[in-house]
């Protein structure tokens, strides 16, 4: 087991073992193994068994399934940061001729391109490879299912599209592309496309009585980049720390966090839940925790991967089974134990490093109407907005270099927010993307759109 200098409290790791016990006999899974990312070193690894013989540790591949289909996402990331593509380009503009061009890279990322769930029968996670060659097979003759980028719709075919892509833009297989690009920066050498021992075989349960049947390990040919996968728990705490800090081996924590951005609508059936998509991750709100990763599964095997960025915990869970254990519940409490008992310790206040008179100029409080603001200069050289009492619109602000700021986030992401001066130089008002703010509410003298009455503020008499 990996630790950093300040491993786990021996009350985590209990509370954590416990968990997975639980998981385990209450899930009736022949093994379940599982580790726990802080600060981006691995810091727990527990695993329960009941198959003799068979100690699963941080090195046993399990099939990982949809989990895969985030390395292919970092992949089709790569291509747009290093300008070979854009995520607003048709598909056709790349990958002519599939029958599904008009949707853009962004929407097959995203699953919102309206392309089918399941590729065409017979069921492809239970067949061999060898029987969808082509692209066509996978896709069918019917690609889209519904309108382009109307609705987030989960689809299989989508990812084996976008692993095409990348093929035709690197000009050599996805695998390949795979392990020169991810795999080998960032030390992932136990993920493999075709399992290497020690690895675990994949098992369904009975649901009615405590018997066993071995699962067929299919080689899922084009479909590879949709669910094809293996890999351990050492790997995936790895490729966890990698999606919540980047790496600019691979991508950087700007590219990441795009990835980890809602960008698809939640269906209605997981508006209450939180659940929504973004470029190659799944992101709920579970328990007030924002957590990103992405859950997998494929005959045999169950998988998940969770993040909790803001507490900077990460819990990576593996099962050889078909179905039984709630994967997705099991990574959330490990996170939330954690985060929970042993809560991340904030970096110490530091002052500015130099003071700009123009920037202590601006800070301060104003008001967009009636609405008071509080506007503050942190140590990263940001502006900080955030409303004096209660919700609001808040965001970051990022200095151009020539006196206006571009907000990074919220309602105002990418809005320009500009101080307006007087002819004596002194700071009449901000315009922030033509909203007026000024230091006192409805200021006169500040020219408020529309004006202000001016026998100025009265009570009823």
């Amino acid at each position: 087991m990996t630790t950093t200098q300040e491993a786990l409290l021996p009350g985590t790791r209990r509370a954590l073992l416990h968990r997975i016990a639980v998981a385990q006999t209450e899930g009736r899974a022949p093994s379940l193994v599982a580790a726990v990312v802080r600060d981006g070193q691995t810091v727990w690894h527990g695993a329960r068994t009941s198959v003799a013989g068979h100690g699963p540790d941080e090195n046993v591949q399990y099939r990982i399934g949809s989990i895969t289909k985030t390395f292919t996402a970092v992949l089709v990331m790569r291509l747009r940061d290093e300008g070979v593509l854009d995520l607003g380009d048709p598909l056709e503009k790349h990958l002519p001729g599939t029958g599904a061009g008009e949707a853009t890279i962004a929407e097959l990322l995203a699953h919102t391109a309206g392309l089918a769930a399941e590729s065409p029968a017979p069921w492809w996670e239970r067949t061999p490879g060898s029987l969808r060659p082509e692209l066509s097979d996978v896709l069918g003759e019917q690609p889209l299912l519904h309108p382009v980028g109307r609705r987030h719709h989960y689809s299989n075919p989508g990812y084996t599209v976008l692993g095409a892509l990348v093929e035709e833009l690197r000009g050599a297989a996805w695998e390949e592309v795979l392990r020169q690009e991810i795999l080998e920066p960032l030390g992932l050498h136990r993920t493999t496309v075709q399992p290497v021992s020690p690895h675990a075989g994949g098992w369904a349960v009975h649901p009615w009585a405590d018997a066993m049947l071995p699962e067929p390990l299919e080689d899922l040919g084009r479909m590879a980049p949709a669910g094809q996968l293996w890999s351990t728990t050492g790997d995936l705490a790895r490729f966890a720390a990698f999606l919540a800090r980047g790496d600019d081996r691979v991508l950087s924590a700007e590219s990441v966090r795009e990835m980890r951005t809602p960008a698809a609508p939640a269906e209605t059936a997981d508006v209450l839940d939180g659940v929504t998509y973004g470029l190659g991750m799944q992101i709920q709100r579970r328990d007030g925790r924002l957590l990103v990763g992405h859950s997998g599964s494929l005959p045999g095997f169950l998988a998940n991967l969770t993040i909790s960025v803001e507490d900077d915990v990460a819990a990576v869970v593996l099962a050889n089974c078909t179905s039984g254990p709630l994967l997705g519940a099991v990574g959330a409490d490990l996170v939330r134990i954690v985060a929970e008992a042993e809560p991340r310790i904030p970096e110490p206040w530091r002052p500015l490093r130099e003071v700009d008179p123009t920037v202590l100029e601006l800070v301060g409080q104003w008001y967009w109407g009636t609405y008071g603001y509080g506007l503050r200069a942190t140590t990263d050289g940001l502006l900080a907005l955030a409303p004096l009492t209660g919700g609001g619109r808040r965001a970051r602000f990022r200095a151009n270099g020539d006196g206006t700021w571009t907000g990074l986030e919220g309602y105002y992401a990418g809005e320009l927010l500009r101080p307006v001066r007087r002819p004596d130089g002194s700071v009449s008002h901000l315009d922030l993307g033509s909203f007026v703010f000024t230091r006192q509410p409805y200021d006169p003298e500040a020219p408020v759109p529309g004006g202000v009455d001016p026998e100025g503020w009265r009570g009823i008499g």
